[in-house]
Formats: C-alpha cells, structure tokens, sequence
C-alpha cells in the first residue's frame, strides 16, 4: 500500500449507513479533490473501518470493496483488533481524520484517539461526546442546541445526509389506478413469528375492501423468503392465532421486485430482496410497520407509517431489543417479565417510535396494546383515503429532518482538516 501523508478513516456500521451517509460522503470527496488542479490535489487514502453493529448484515464488507474506493476495509469483528495493535492491518501515517458516520460514536472516539488522529463527529440527533470530539456536523439546529454551551464552537449544522439519497429514477411505483403500502413485519426472527402471521391477515383484510392497493414488503438482509413460509405455518405457535397462510410464493421478472406472494385468499404481496430500497419506499403511499430501527429510517425518506405492537404476544419478549430482548431470552422469568411489562413499562412509556421520541411527540401514528389486523387494516384504508392525513404525517417528519446538502458540506469540513494537516 502506497503511503499517504493523510489517512481519512471512515467509521460506519450497517448497510443503511453505507448507502446513504459513506458513499455519497466519499463521492463528494473525491469529487472536490479531481476539481483542484493537479498542483493542488490532496494527498490522503481513504480507509473504512466497520464497528460491531447488532443490525449489520455480514455482507457490509463486500458492498463497500465493490465500491473500489477505499485503500483499506477492516470488518467489524476486527474492530478490537485494530484499535489494539493498528500496525496489523497497515502503516498509518502520522496525521489523519476519523469520522463517525455510523455505529456507536464512542467507537469512532476511541479510534481517533488510539491513532492520534482528528474527530469529526456527524450527529443526526444528539452528539454524545462533545468533549472528545474536534468537530461536530450536526442534522439540524435541534442537536446543536443540545450540545453543552462551552462545546457549542466545534459545531456546525450541514443538513440531512439521508436528503442527498440518490435514487434511481427508473425504478417507479407510480400508478394513477394504484396505491402503494409498504409492510414492515420485523427483521429479527422472534418479531417475524409475531409480524408475518399478523401482517398476512391485515393486508387480506385490506385487500378485501380496497383492490386498488398494492403491497411490497422489503426483504430485510437478515431474513429471506423461506423464513416467509416457515413463520406463516403451524411450525410457528403463533401462526394459529390467524387466519391468513401464503399460498405461493414465487420469483418474478419485474426490475423493481424479485418475489411474488399470493395468500389463501388471493391477496398479492410483492417482496423485494434489495437493501436499502428507499426509491421503492419512497414512492409508497404509506408504511405500516413494527417498532424498531426502520421506524427511523421511514423518517428518514418522510415516508408517512403507522407503527404497530401487539402486545398480546409478549411471551415473545426476545423479539424485542435492548435490555428486554435480552431477559427475554432467559424462559424462567419470561412470564415475570411479561407481566411487569404489561401493568408498568408500557403504562410509563410514552412512545414507541423513533420519529415520535425524538420529536417529543406523536408525529406517527402508533398503535399498541391488544390489537386485531382488522383494526389495523380499517386505520389503513382510513388514511389512505384521507389524503391530508397523510401529507400532515409527511410534512411533520420533513420538520424533524436537516436540509439538502449535507454530504457536500461534510466533505467541505474534511477537506478543511486534510489541508490543515498538509
């Protein structure tokens, strides 16, 4: 490996971050240095470090190597690896910048520090290590506001990295006869047991009264089809508690999906094996989704959702995440924690969603507690037929987001630092 006089080490995690923050982050890097003149380039090699990530898929390593833009790729399982002895994975040059766009920032602290290198922090919703870190690129004025007074100089609001997704243009759902819901069930295996039977009967139900409604549910990278089948049957304890069953599941010729679900009742559900799909998302009419991590990036694409929890299945506490999956998993206090759940945790806790904790508020609909598919489905031909409804949903999730022209901005910031360091 040729030596640089500036390492750029970019920190991220799950495919999401891949897709919307580093790639156009680095393009845009790149694409201000090859505008200097040739007396002018800069002298830097980019580098990707991956951190462990409960959301990961396994496959980040191979995605950003497609990419051909980065000199050096450590994967997540390294991680500690790298910080403890560096000079195993490369030679590092004495100056550099780490940059957090993705993971635990505490991760991307660490790092920096350990090579000695410079911090850039970039903080969609709160910046947790003002102290420690030399600059911080905020969302919007909301995380700025947050930051400690004496700590308020390292920051500079660039805008919403998720605006500047690029998508692709060919790939339309737009139907003057057709209406787009997009299904979220889950993407780990215990809120799939829950999700899949449950969202079966809700599309049927829906379907039912309104055949004008498509349905397209993104596989997420963690699960596949046959997971599809397996959760819909009586192999799933849960499955019994609904009517709905997937009577064929199928591949199909189409550029925008790979797979075709027909269930018992005729409804078609169209799958989409692609992460991240937000072009196809983003042309859905409305999102019908568990709580979660894809609640946030639903927000992300202001997609209008209405999240969903059905607590009637709260033995199946491992589905959840945080300190209550990991109880959850522990059978002799299940029942315990069940109950302590149910007349405690959900009566204090006020919401659910991300887009809503964050605001601070209900800006989505949610939807917890003992509730039916068919009660769900007639909120869903509720709001799609009240088209105001939804744009209010929309326009709430816009205020809550950064502008266009955040990716720009931050590649700005590190070319700043990298002249510096020259």
């Amino acid at each position: 490996m040729k030596k640089k006089s500036v390492a750029v080490v970019i920190v991220s995690n799950g495919p999401g971050e891949l897709a919307t923050w580093v790639r156009p982050v680095i393009d845009e890097l790149n694409k201000i240095n090859e505008s200097l003149c040739d007396e002018n380039k800069l002298d830097f090699s980019l580098r990707l470090a991956l951190v462990p990530c409960p959301n990961a898929t396994g496959k980040e390593c191979n995605v950003a190597s497609s990419w051909n833009k980065f000199e050096l790729i450590t994967k997540s399982n390294s991680f500690w690896k790298l910080l403890i002895k560096p000079s195993s994975f490369a030679n590092w040059p004495k100056q550099g910048i780490v940059i957090f766009l993705g993971g635990d920032q505490f991760w991307s602290i660490l790092l920096a520090k350990r090579l000695g290198y410079i911090n850039i922090t970039y903080a969609e919703w709160i910046s947790r290590w003002p102290k420690w870190t030399n600059e911080i690129a905020a969302m919007n004025l909301n995380v700025k506001k947050l930051i400690p007074k004496r700590y308020k100089y390292k920051c500079k609001v660039i805008g919403d990295l998720m605006a500047d997704i690029k998508l692709n243009s060919k790939l339309s759902l737009k139907n003057k006869k057709k209406q787009y819901v997009a299904l979220l069930p889950g993407s780990k295996k215990a809120k799939l047991s829950i999700g899949i039977p449950f969202f079966l009967e809700m599309a049927d139900h829906i379907a039912k009264e309104d055949q004008n409604i498509n349905f397209v549910i993104p596989i997420a990278p963690t699960t596949n089809k046959n997971e599809y089948l397996f959760f819909q049957s009586e192999r799933n304890p849960i499955a019994k508690y609904y009517s709905s069953k997937i009577k064929t599941i199928q591949n199909i010729k189409d550029e925008r999906f790979d797979y075709l679900i027909e269930t018992s009742n005729n409804t078609k559900i169209f799958l989409i094996k692609k992460n991240p799909c937000y072009e196809i998302l983003k042309e859905c009419d409305l999102a019908i989704t568990t709580v979660g991590a894809n609640t946030a990036e639903l927000a992300a694409i202001s997609l209008p959702m209405l999240v969903v929890l059905p607590t009637q299945h709260l033995n199946m506490m491992n589905a959840w995440d945080g300190i209550f999956g990991v109880i959850g998993k522990i059978s002799f206090i299940n029942k315990l924690v069940t109950l302590i759940a149910k007349y405690f945790y959900f009566k204090k806790k006020k919401f659910f969603a991300w887009p809503n904790i964050k605001a601070k508020k209900m800006i989505v609909p949610e939807r917890v507690g003992n509730i039916l598919p068919k009660e769900i489905a007639r909120e869903v031909l509720f709001l799609i037929k009240n088209k105001d409804q939804l744009k209010i949903i929309n326009d709430n999730l816009l205020k809550e987001r950064g502008k266009k022209g955040a990716a720009k901005k931050l590649a700005s910031i590190i070319i700043y630092w990298i002249k510096k360091l020259h």
